[in-house]
């Protein structure tokens, strides 16, 4: 007999998190709105339930799970595509919001997706049979984007991000690669968005906007050409909850 592990999530009214799974493509197997909410919702093998919890405090959530996919590109363009079709744009900051496609320094490809009642699910596909964290990169700038990212998302510190950022890029006798420089601008317009700091993102995007790439160049950064569209995207103002 197999095994299976479900999670059990909280949130604070059921409503906004089940229509936000629909949207990524999930049917609602369960839904209860009293005396105790409660919701199911599944899409193929990933089964996720959810409890209300009138107390409970979205934006103060450390609830996470991770799931693992042999095609996490896929689920990725079908999750923003569902994003798109529902919110009409990609939410990438605040709640709910979807995070960059991300290659790890744990052999892992990924990204984060975050619901209305403040749940993260971790969503990534092994790159290498090597499942462990690798010595940081020695040279200055990739050792930067390494810090930088983990800061910004496995430590939710979009600060130190900016920081070790900010200060790479200031350096007087070094110079990232083109490609490197749309990386640090690219994460650095994302965590000045997080922070609320308008102008820096704005700046950071236009600069971002300048660097010149090759064709292969392109081809090794389109996971954050893709992110630089959505952060272009985000100056419109967040979008409401979608209507039960």
């Amino acid at each position: 007999m197999g095994e299976k592990t479900v999670p059990i999530l909280p949130c604070r009214t059921i409503r906004p998190v089940v229509d936000f799974y629909v949207a990524l493509g999930f049917e609602t197997t369960y839904l209860q709105k009293s005396p105790n909410p409660y919701a199911v919702v599944e899409r193929g093998d990933i089964e996720l339930q959810f409890f209300g919890l009138r107390q409970y405090e979205p934006a103060e959530s450390y609830s996470t799970c991770y799931i693992h996919t042999e095609d996490v590109d896929g689920l990725y363009e079908a999750f923003r595509a569902g994003l798109k079709a529902t919110y009409g744009r990609i939410p990438t900051r605040g709640l709910p919001r979807i995070g960059p496609l991300k290659e790890m320094s744990y052999g892992v490809r990924q990204f984060l997706v975050t619901d209305p009642g403040g749940n993260c699910l971790r969503i990534g596909q092994p790159t290498s049979a090597e499942q462990h964290h690798r010595p940081a990169p020695e040279e200055t700038f990739a050792r930067a984007l390494h810090h930088a990212s983990l800061f910004a998302d496995s430590k939710e510190d979009p600060a130190g991000a900016a920081s070790i950022i900010d200060r790479v890029l200031d350096l007087p006798d070094e110079r990232p690669t083109p490609a490197q420089l749309l990386r640090l601008l690219v994460l650095r317009a994302d965590v000045a968005g997080r922070l609320g700091d308008e102008k820096t993102a704005a700046d950071a995007l236009t600069r971002a906007d300048q660097v010149q790439l090759t064709a292969e160049e392109r081809e090794s950064a389109k996971d954050d050409l893709r992110r630089l569209v959505d952060l272009r995207d985000r100056t419109v103002p967040e979008p409401p909850e979608p209507s039960g």
